[in-house]
């Protein structure tokens, strides 16, 4: 609706999206799913459903494995529509469209290996944040923005000595291990804007960067005043701070000792 109102017509795409059902991903599920439940009766289901039950907080929840996505199976036509957003249609107007597609990380399915055309569903499920960087490097896109609640890559996040990113290059997050603190949140937000500059730049597209930052900041984001930026050159200052810029005058949120439980 709110698209409607600034002449762009959106297009909803059910994105199948191939894994490997041998990935290593099987073998130790790790995405939460579903409502929590107390010990005993997330017992029982773990029995009766054979679903796998890990804890989350003082609660239990059920966990399936997150593959990486190797295939978009809607690409063409997420592409179709993308080239054809912007062409005239004779009279002098312009159409835009804006497809909309991998939403909650896709729809997970495998090729049977012997009839490779044919398809499955999977009990899985893609991290949103690995498809979309997927989709951005398939279509060739300038920049992915991964848009949160929270802002950009903060170093000690939720303590009085936390400072914000301005902006990093991929080998300086991997190196400090940035995200790897928050794995169900910030962790796979940072490996898939790495994901996206990196494959971006091995396909010839050097000056392809990734953003993180607040929904609220969208614009000031573009325009690296919030939120961080993922690039491969990054000028720092002195031999400490090479590879990342540090936003100055900021400061962040100190997290309460007992976080209350997330049922998201």
């Amino acid at each position: 609706q709110a698209m409607s109102c600034v002449g762009v017509t959106t297009v909803p795409i059910l994105t199948q999206v191939v894994v490997d059902p041998y990935s290593e991903a099987f073998k130790d599920p790790s995405k939460f799913v579903g409502p929590v439940y107390g010990a005993m009766e997330a017992q029982a289901l773990g029995e009766s459903l054979g679903w796998v039950m890990k804890p989350d907080g003082e609660y239990f929840r059920r966990v399936v494995p997150s593959p990486p996505p190797l295939e978009i199976l809607q690409i063409e036509a997420i592409r179709t529509l993308l080239e054809h957003s912007s062409s005239g249609d004779g009279d002098g107007d312009t159409k835009r469209v804006l497809p909309i597609a991998c939403g909650g990380g896709g729809i997970p399915v495998s090729r049977i290996p012997a009839r490779p055309t044919t398809l499955q569903g999977v009990e899985a499920v893609i991290d949103k944040d690995a498809c979309g960087a997927k989709l951005a490097t398939e279509l060739g896109a300038d920049a992915y923005l991964i848009l949160t609640d929270g802002g950009g890559i903060w170093e000690n996040f939720g303590k009085p000595e936390a400072r914000e990113m301005a902006a990093a290059t991929p080998e300086y997050l991997v190196v400090k291990g940035a995200g790897k603190g928050f794995p169900g949140s910030m962790g796979p937000k940072i490996q898939a804007a790495i994901d996206f500059v990196e494959g971006s730049v091995g396909n010839g597209r050097e000056n392809s960067w990734a953003a993180i930052g607040d929904l609220k900041d969208i614009e000031k984001i573009l325009g690296n005043e919030e939120g961080t930026i993922i690039k491969m050159d990054v000028e720092g200052g002195g031999c400490k701070g090479k590879g990342v810029v540090w936003r100055t005058g900021k400061t962040g949120p100190v997290t309460p000792t007992k976080q209350p439980h997330k049922y998201g």
